[in-house]
């Protein structure tokens, strides 16, 4: 990119640190400043990162700023991004980026008028796994993709999480917590979706925090399913089950199964940008795939460990960036984000209702992400 970004970090949160660490490993963004509402948590992060500490009207204030990062908590992620783009800035926002459709269409019209940009999370789907996954599908080795399962099941956020209350109320819970990741890779994989119908209930109605902390024994009024079985029907044909769930002890699915006319695809946990990829023949014999030298791919955490990790937020930051020079549509667009929610608000709406929903929202389905693309995000 021709002009360096400046970047402003709107929430000092856990998830803050992985965006200051990440950043300077992307051409053309530079974080220069971060605020939260406690300004004691904005001095820490900043300090530890050699940033600007600021309340949150001087971020929205701050000429040196081109984008600012919404990392609030998602109830307040509409309000924020809306702050943003008033404020005359790009906004990319931590999933999800708005609780409803009506909020993604106001937000669209407000970025529309001011010629701004609106990003959001998840952006794991770009990295090499995904990748790959995405080149084996299009390349047709497994024939149309007809049919699949994906799951993402827990016992839930209360044994780990110090303080997981908002999990477990209107605007949290498994489906609209963790579905991005799953169904984002999906639109990717397979494009949009047309049609679905789901059930959902909760094990409990109470949760008791187990985790070390200042809430540890307190009790938590649940307020949102905590689990959802829903079916996901694509444009492009293929039948997708869905599984959310935090009242599983323990499961033996895989996290995405994808089955083709002429063999299969196992894709590893899109929480993630890596992992091990299988396919298996018509024959049903399975064999693990070789993974192809994608940047994004590259274990770059946990390098002192039996299983380091690939990661590489800030992708999908980078990438809208680079979409201001180039013209292209950003791969974690506001469209494909606001298509992602109308699936998962579909749901709960499904459970709640019984009802067979058709999507009033649709998509293109992302550019893929090949290896030469991801490297010109990257600095040299």
């Amino acid at each position: 990119m021709a002009k360096t970004y400046g970047v402003g970090i709107m929430g000092a949160g856990n998830i803050s640190a992985a965006y200051l660490r990440l950043a300077p490993l992307f051409k053309g963004i530079e974080v220069r400043a971060v605020a939260d509402i406690i300004p004691e948590a904005a001095q820490k992060r900043a300090e530890e990162f050699g940033v600007a500490a600021q309340t949150p009207d001087e971020l929205l204030k701050n000429s040196e700023l081109d984008v600012i990062v919404n990392l609030t908590i998602p109830s307040t992620h509409y309000k924020v991004s809306m702050d943003i783009i008033s404020a005359g800035k790009h906004s990319y926002s931590e999933k999800p980026f708005v609780l409803s459709v009506e909020e993604g269409l106001a937000l669209r019209k407000a970025a529309v008028e001011r010629g701004l940009k609106v990003g959001s999370a998840p952006d794991t789907f770009l990295g090499g796994a995904h990748q790959q996954a995405r080149e084996i599908i299009d390349s047709g080795k497994l024939g149309k993709i007809m049919s699949g399962t994906t799951h993402v099941m827990s016992r839930g956020m209360e044994h780990w999480h110090p303080n997981p209350d908002f999990f477990f109320q209107p605007g949290g819970g498994p489906i609209l917590d963790l579905g991005p990741y799953y169904i984002t890779d999906l639109v990717h994989l397979l494009g949009p979706v047309k049609r679905l119908s789901a059930f959902t209930n909760m094990a409990r109605s109470e949760r008791v925090v187990t985790a070390e902390g200042p809430y540890k024994g307190s009790v938590i009024k649940v307020g949102t399913p905590t689990t959802i079985h829903g079916v996901l029907e694509f444009h492009s044909g293929a039948i997708i089950t869905i599984g959310a769930s935090w009242d599983v002890a323990a499961h033996g699915h895989h996290n995405i199964e994808l089955y083709g006319t002429d063999g299969s695809i196992f894709v590893p946990d899109p929480n993630f940008f890596g992992g091990d990829l299988v396919t298996a023949a018509i024959d049903g014999a399975r064999s693990p795939v070789t993974p192809w030298n994608h940047p994004f791919g590259k274990p770059n955490q946990d390098l002192d460990k039996d299983n380091p990790r690939a990661n590489y937020r800030c992708a999908g930051l980078a990438d809208m960036m680079q979409s201001l020079e180039t013209g292209q549509v950003a791969r974690c667009d506001l469209d494909v984000a606001l298509h992602v929610v109308e699936v998962m608000t579909g749901l709960l709406k499904a459970g709640e209702t019984g009802q067979v929903l058709t999507l009033q929202t649709s998509c293109e389905r992302p550019r893929a992400l090949g290896i030469e693309d991801a490297q010109a995000l990257l600095k040299a």
